[in-house]
């Protein structure tokens, strides 16, 4: 049956620009073979749920209709990737702002100024020119994937979509029409009541999260 909204799949995808430069890829022997050594990045297949906005537009919607098990390419101009540049998102910033964070601005530098990622174009006197744009707006993208199979267990498909909405540890306990993520440490009702009611939807079971009970240590009394 082909993919829909909202349904699981495990997939591998490469992504290149229109110069064959591969930027980003799920499969470790391409990452290898083009030197993508990203530590912090996880080489293997990830699952997704259609329509939830967990890759770019224009790949997310290209999974529609395709079977669970398959391979296709799709090339992406700018809106359905990463989207067009916007010249709004090019400021002029002082250098004092670099000196406070003891940081030498020069073109290409990636910075992070009051939270926000910005690439230097541009070092004149005492001004910096900076631009936050995505740096691959407008660019045209080509996708690779590589569709492995359909995922219906539902712990599979909980677990899944926390990894793309918050990366912190959590165990996932699944009955017959409901599942409770146990984390760590307390989370806020702001951040839990509307990811339980969106998994809950898009699940299909009653989902809730609890914070996990710490056992307490037995005293040794004893010998006191």
């Amino acid at each position: 049956m082909p993919l829909k909204k909202q349904d699981f799949v495990e997939l591998d995808y490469t992504a290149r620009l229109e110069d064959g430069t591969v930027f980003d890829t799920t499969v470790e022997s391409v990452a290898k073979e083009h030197k993508l050594d990203d530590k912090n990045a996880k080489h293997k297949p990830v699952i997704i749920c259609i329509g939830e906005s967990q890759l770019v537009k224009g790949l997310d919607d290209a999974l529609i209709d395709k079977e669970p098990e398959g391979k296709f390419s799709v090339k992406l101009n700018p809106e359905q990737a990463f989207g067009k540049k916007n010249v709004k998102l090019i400021e002029l910033v002082p250098i004092s702002t670099f000196h406070k964070q003891q940081v030498m601005p020069q073109p290409g530098l990636r910075v992070n100024i009051d939270g926000r990622v910005a690439i230097v174009l541009r070092v004149s006197g005492g001004r910096v020119l900076v631009d936050y744009n995505h740096p691959l707006a407008n660019k045209v993208i080509t996708y690779d994937v590589t569709l492995r199979k359909k995922i219906n267990d539902k712990k599979q498909q909980i677990e899944s979509y926390l990894a793309h909405a918050f990366p912190l540890p959590c165990t996932v306990q699944v009955n017959e029409r409901s599942a409770t993520v146990e984390t760590e440490h307390k989370l806020p009702k702001e951040l839990t009541k509307p990811l339980s009611e969106k998994m809950s939807t898009v699940v299909g079971i009653t989902v809730e999260f609890t914070q996990k009970v710490k056992e307490k240590k037995e005293k040794d009394t004893a010998n006191s």
